[in-house]
């Protein structure tokens, strides 16, 4: 089987930031650099799917995601956050690590399945805290490509 999404080691970053509007940001700065896309498209689609409901799914974690025009396939990246911040989460709790999914504009069941991997991902409570625990962003990625391999066997 392979990668349900495309994780470029770029798009993995730790960073302090104080709100959702710069957690929303700084993903939107983090796919234009890494994949090419232009940032306003990505910030404008992200925003709009949150305005839908927070991607806040619990547990200190969300999983902002859209589709998109451009992207081939889906594409990835994780923000690790040096304080959780409020994000309208579904808990109530504060969020600390970030998922961001864009998939093409007609990709329909590979963005679930996408969405569905890096939920389970994410529900692993060994995982969020080796990724807490990580020094670097380095590391994180590394701990991400593990888990995308392993389940892509």
């Amino acid at each position: 089987m392979a990668h349900l999404f495309q994780l470029e080691p770029d798009a993995v970053a730790t960073l302090r930031v104080t709100d959702k509007a710069q957690v929303l940001g700084a993903l939107a700065d983090r796919f234009a650099a890494v994949y090419g896309l232009d940032r306003g498209d990505v910030l404008e689609r992200i925003e709009e799917r949150e305005r839908l409901g927070s991607t806040g799914f619990g547990r200190g974690v969300a999983s902002p995601h859209a589709r998109i025009a451009g992207v081939a396939e889906p594409v990835a990246a994780f923000l690790r956050l040096d304080a959780p911040v409020a994000f309208e989460a579904a808990d109530g709790m504060p969020v600390g690590l970030v998922f961001g999914l864009l998939s093409p504009d007609q990709g329909g069941a590979s963005h679930l399945q996408a969405l569905a991997a890096i939920s389970r991902m994410m529900r692993d409570e060994r995982m969020r805290a080796n990724l807490e625990a990580a020094p670097d962003a380095e590391a994180i990625y590394g701990l991400l490509c593990n888990v995308i391999d392993r389940d892509a066997a």
